[in-house]
């Protein structure tokens, strides 16, 4: 099984995804993705302006082959899985978090408008469809709480939710 562990910066992926790995019980591989593309030099260019690697997605799905485990990265949802857990957030604790680890204010607010719009979530929909697609709001939550719940969706013990989680009035 392939499970694609995608959603906003800031929603809590890597956090979630480094508690799987370190659970004897959770007995899938962990890919951390962008880790993943800086170190087999998975990218096209660097995007100057927001000083990130723009990933070459044909290359990366190349690296990762048939490999099973959980993929953990922003880009995780546009590529093959069986089952896709987008982390959400409330759009005004994702500029918070942002802000706390260094993002610019602009950074931050383009991420939070990007949660409210449910982004990622729709492209995860367009690409897997909506019986594939998992939601998991981590407003609040703790990281052990939230990494049970992607368990839950690994052991196919929740049902699909894509569109239970509404930011819109963060936009009003």
């Amino acid at each position: 099984m392939r499970l694609a562990l995608t959603g906003t910066p800031g929603t809590g992926k890597t956090a979630v995804a480094s508690r799987l790995a370190d659970d004897p019980c959770f007995d899938l591989p962990v890919v951390h993705l962008n880790d993943a593309i800086r170190e087999h030099d998975l990218a096209t260019e660097r995007d100057a302006e927001r000083d990130s690697l723009v990933a070459d997605l044909d290359a990366v799905r190349e690296w990762l082959g048939d490999r099973e485990g959980v993929v953990d990265s922003h880009l995780a949802h546009l590529l093959d899985a069986d089952r896709v857990v987008v982390l959400r957030c409330r759009p005004a604790d994702l500029e918070e978090r942002l802000r706390d680890r260094g993002e610019s204010a602009e950074t931050a607010r383009e991420n939070a408008e990007s949660e409210a719009l449910d982004l990622i979530l729709a492209e995860a929909v367009d690409r897997h469809g909506a019986d594939s697609v998992f939601e998991v709001d981590t407003t609040g939550r703790s990281i052990e709480d939230v990494a049970d719940e992607v368990a839950a969706v690994r052991r196919g013990e929740r049902e699909p939710s894509a569109g239970t989680v509404d930011f819109t009035d963060y936009l009003g």
